[in-house]
């Protein structure tokens, strides 16, 4: 097939896996909202939401998303698949606003497009290039290190905090899980190409499982504390942004340092915070916020602090 061929078939399939996550993220935050605040970090949080339709129904959208990613890359490069891909905040937000009776002003609207405008020219002034994902488990030492601080951390600072800013730092800790278990995937997919019996003797698939519940288990928990604009903004900016920079610090992948990549880079992620900051100290985003606690909990709202009624 042509170049022009591909390059079509990679953006159509990177679109309809935004599409997904949008669905994705609107279903388990909509399910994850109406759990009871005292299942905040809980296994019955967990309990609650696998027997809930809605949230399945998003289980099924992130599947999907991951076949129509898989065909985006097998045919385009990243720079091309990854902002397409985060246009799910563009759709996603919005409805999620409008579902609650939330008009998004230009405060709202200027974040939404900071955050991707940022992350696309993150990604595209960085051009990153793939590496070697075999290392040695010493070399995955500070990766693992770094992930748990920045996780506990997150956590940690968003159980002391409220509003929007508790489900931002939630999020933070998730997309910082997930972005690990992107990188041990990809670990564990070259060691089975290398030597599959070999793969299950390795450490690597074990603590991709650890990851991977343990990334959800606090997406969810970020889902469960706020609205959809104060978590999946964070979580679209951070995972790819970690995922590069385990990347170049772990299995040695390229980007380009030149001063016009290096610009293009900083700028973007100042874009990523002014967007994430705009979203989290916005009325509205904090208005839909209290609506969501009262119809989890009548009554609720009337008992938020006074920094979180502003």
């Amino acid at each position: 097939m042509s170049g022009v061929g591909n390059t079509l078939i990679s953006a159509g399939a990177a679109l309809v896996a935004g599409i997904c996550l949008a669905a994705t993220g609107l279903l388990q935050q909509e399910a994850a909202s109406k759990e009871p605040p005292d299942r905040q970090f809980s296994l019955q949080l967990m309990a609650g939401l696998v027997r809930n339709r809605m949230w399945l129904a998003g289980i099924g959208a992130a599947v999907a998303s991951y076949g129509f990613q898989a065909v985006a890359l097998a045919t385009g490069p990243l720079t091309l698949v990854q902002p397409l891909v985060v246009s799910e905040l563009l759709f996603a937000v919005p409805i999620s606003a409008r579902r609650h009776h939330v008009k998004l002003r230009w405060r709202e609207w200027a974040g939404l497009l900071s955050v991707t405008g940022g992350l696309v020219v993150g990604i595209v002034a960085a051009d990153p290039h793939r590496g070697n994902p075999i290392q040695p488990f010493s070399s995955w030492i500070w990766a693992l290190v770094t992930v748990v601080l920045i996780a506990a951390a997150g956590v940690l600072i968003g159980k002391a905090i409220s509003g929007p800013a508790r489900a931002s730092l939630f999020a933070l800790s998730g997309a910082t899980v997930m972005a690990l278990q992107s990188a041990l995937y990809d670990a564990t997919i070259a060691e089975l190409r290398r030597s599959v019996g070999h793969t299950f003797i390795t450490w690597q698939p074990y603590a991709l499982i650890v990851a991977s519940f343990t990334g959800m288990f606090l997406v969810q928990n970020a889902y469960q504390a706020g609205p959809l604009a104060a978590s999946m903004p964070v979580m679209d900016a951070v995972l790819p942004m970690v995922s590069i920079g385990l990347g170049v610090g772990l299995f040695g992948e390229h980007v380009r340092t030149a001063a016009l990549g290096l610009a293009g880079a900083a700028a973007g992620i100042v874009a990523l915070v002014a967007g994430i900051v705009l979203l989290d100290t916005s009325p509205v985003v904090r208005r839909q916020q209290r609506q969501e606690r009262k119809a989890r909990q009548p009554g609720e709202a009337d008992r938020a602090p006074a920094a979180d009624r502003r």
